[in-house]
């Protein structure tokens, strides 16, 4: 995934109404800043700037765009404000929410909500620093709610395609929210170019390695497996291109044996399956699995001792079956 090498506007900045206090966050394909609106209300403003296409100096705030570039930014400037668009008509506690999106500087602007808290991610490396692990209550808690909201962005016909736990937020309440939906593209516009698509190794689907590779909700579903896996384990999957080649991904599972249910182990597998038709095809599916009460967890090596008390068992039949079958054998002897 490509860094963000332009310079970001400066602070103090006034433009279109909103006043830029700093850059809180940026990535290949846009940087995004903490602002205030007219009423002092904080805001996060994203700025559309994909860095393999645009270059801005510091001091400048129009980006210099070469003429063999400028058709594909101006591809994804247009899906960029459309899905501005679509995001807006979302109104759900677990989606960001978009209040309003404005062009200046030869680019298109995003405003969002500002919440107050910390990443998942931030939060899984919080727990790992301290030698804890993420329970299994609050990994079913967080992501039955990420899902609900994924649920009505799938309703509006678009996909996230960069879902994983740096683009979950956690408000200071605790309530997760999504973020960040820059690699997100309307579905229903199928026959539109496509951008080279923005994506985190690991969280990744494997169709989204692939120019021809059909990508749908089930891409999503892959991607929500992904971030489960790496709140369970404190790192994320084997990236899906190097598992279609050798895939190492049973030494990681190994390692949740006995810290999770079987159940929740078992969904993560699901989700993270390679062929998308071996996957859920909804969330709605994944959901019902995720909200269904756990198996118990079993602790490390046991299925595989049960394993061997079984055969142990089975050896021991066998046996009282044919001294059986071999006493049935002899002849009857009468008795006077």
């Amino acid at each position: 995934m490509a860094a963000q090498n332009n310079a970001p506007l400066p602070d103090g900045l006034e433009i279109a109404g909103y006043h830029i206090v700093k850059k809180i966050a940026c990535g290949g394909f846009s940087i995004v800043y903490l602002a205030y609106d007219a009423e002092g209300n904080a805001v996060a403003i994203k700025e559309y700037l994909p860095s393999a296409l645009a270059l801005r100096q510091p001091g400048q705030l129009v980006p210099t765009i070469s003429k063999g570039n400028l058709p594909v930014f101006r591809i994804g400037l247009k899906c960029f404000f459309e899905e501005g668009r679509a995001l807006a008509l979302i109104a759900h506690p677990n989606v960001v929410r978009v209040l309003n999106f404005f062009r200046a500087n030869e680019t298109v602007y995003m405003v969002m909500a500002y919440e107050s808290g910390y990443s998942l991610q931030e939060h899984i490396q919080r727990q790992r620093a301290k030698g804890s692990k993420l329970s299994e209550a609050f990994i079913r808690h967080i992501f039955s709610q990420i899902i609900n909201g994924l649920r009505e962005v799938h309703a509006n016909k678009l996909l996230h395609l960069d879902l994983k736990p740096a683009n979950i937020y956690l408000r200071t309440d605790g309530r997760p929210i999504l973020l960040d939906f820059g690699a997100a593209r309307q579905t229903i516009n199928a026959d539109l170019p496509k951008l080279t698509p923005m994506y985190t190794p690991g969280f990744a689907p494997p169709e989204l390695y692939s120019k021809t590779g059909l990508l749908g909700p089930w891409s999503d579903v892959y991607s929500i497996g992904a971030a489960m896996f790496a709140c369970m384990l404190g790192a994320a999957p084997q990236p899906a291109d190097q598992r279609k080649s050798e895939d190492k991904m049973e030494l990681g599972f190994g390692k949740l044996d006995g810290a999770y249910s079987e159940t929740l182990v078992r969904l993560v597998r699901w989700c993270l399956e390679i062929d998308v038709l071996a996957r859920p095809q909804s969330l709605f599916a994944l959901q019902k699995v995720l909200l269904a009460p756990p198996l118990p967890v079993a602790a490390p090596g046991a299925l595989a001792a049960l394993r061997g008390q079984m055969r142990a068992l089975g050896a021991r039949m066998g046996t009282l079956l044919r001294k059986k079958s071999e006493s049935a054998a002899q002849p009857d002897t009468l008795q006077f």
